[in-house]
């Protein structure tokens, strides 16, 4: 099998070889997209992060508020810690112990809900992206778009255009 760097070099290698062999006859007209800066400053995908903050903020509150607990009750064990009695430490101890793996496993399924969700809205806002750029290429008659590359021109970059696209409100879809 390919890798997916192999793969990539080969159907680039392949486009310049078109390219060269086409030239007396047509242009190849190539453009290239910023996926990872579409993910990060598209209009959808600014709103899904902050979607994401908005729906997530109150779990996250209480893993803090739960963290401060815990903290505070470390304080206290060690402060205590001379006057305590064995039976009275073994059972702050399992206390702190029980209220640590509560701690652990509620951080765990947040991580877990909050990574589905974010893939979620990035899958949302990748499909909507490329839509915008099909509709581009179509457009501005583009033969190939590429989305990763090792290196490109900014002469071909159309991440800008995307943006664009994206910002403007969707028409009747």
């Amino acid at each position: 099998m390919f890798s997916r760097f192999a793969f990539i070099s080969l159907i680039s290698m392949m486009m310049i070889g078109l390219a060269t062999n086409s030239h007396a006859e047509t242009d190849v007209k190539i453009g290239f997209v910023d996926t990872e800066r579409i993910l990060r400053e598209a209009a959808p995908a600014v709103r899904s992060q902050k979607k994401l903050e908005k729906e997530f903020e109150k779990r996250s509150q209480e893993l803090e508020k739960l963290a401060k607990q815990l903290q505070s009750m470390q304080q206290t064990m060690e402060k205590n810690a001379v006057t305590l009695s064995e039976s009275d430490k073994r059972a702050k101890e399992r206390e702190f112990n029980e209220l640590t793996r509560d701690m652990q496993r509620r951080e765990r399924e947040y991580r877990e809900d909050l990574n589905q969700r974010r893939n979620e809205e990035l899958a949302s806002v990748l499909d909507r992206a490329n839509k915008a750029i099909k509709v581009i290429a179509e457009a501005e008659k583009y033969d190939i778009i590429f989305q990763e590359v090792v290196y490109r021109s900014q002469r071909i970059d159309i991440t800008e255009k995307v943006l664009k696209a994206l910002a403007d409100p969707p028409s009747g879809k």
